[in-house]
């Protein structure tokens, strides 16, 4: 999986209360819940993301709640990926299980700068900042991971396997 994109980039403890606020959650609609995608961290998120961009954040990334909410909206909003030096083990899951891309790293994390272009290369685990030059190892996706992710969730690569 390949990845290119122009960074966003946030710091430590991004909860899922400012991914997606609470007064947003009466709805399931992806679409919807993208229309409002971090606006109370960062207003003019939804503004500047484009398909393809990627979320660049500190440690405990999407700590809070344990909403699936979250991972969607930030999905919905175009972001491909979303590299941070560390994940919510409860956002970790639920961004795999959403098709959410998602890769620690906190050295590319340290040297990647907001507007920043990125490309990553999930299968080798390599995260390239185009602008400065400068490649970061992170641990590639496992196999059953990729799957997952490439069939845009855990329901989809189940109803795949299961042929339906």
């Amino acid at each position: 999986m390949q990845f290119k994109g122009t960074a966003h980039r946030y710091g430590r403890d991004v909860d899922t209360d400012v991914i997606i606020p609470a007064r947003y959650l009466n709805t399931s609609d992806p679409a919807e819940l993208a229309k409002h995608c971090m606006e109370d961290l960062d207003t003019s998120f939804v503004e500047r993301v484009r398909p393809g961009d990627i979320i660049v954040a500190d440690e405990n990334f999407g700590c809070g709640s344990s909403r699936e909410h979250a991972p969607i909206a930030i999905k919905a909003a175009g972001v491909d990926v979303v590299v941070a030096k560390s994940f919510a083990r409860i956002f970790y899951r639920n961004s795999i299980n959403t098709g959410l891309a998602i890769m620690e790293c906190p050295e590319a994390v340290d040297a990647i700068s907001a507007g920043d272009v990125v490309s990553v290369d999930a299968d080798a685990g390599v995260i390239t900042d185009e602008t400065t030059g400068a490649v970061f190892q992170a641990q590639p996706f496992p196999p059953f991971i990729r799957d997952i992710i490439e069939a845009g969730g855990l329901i989809n690569r189940t109803k795949d396997r299961l042929g339906k």
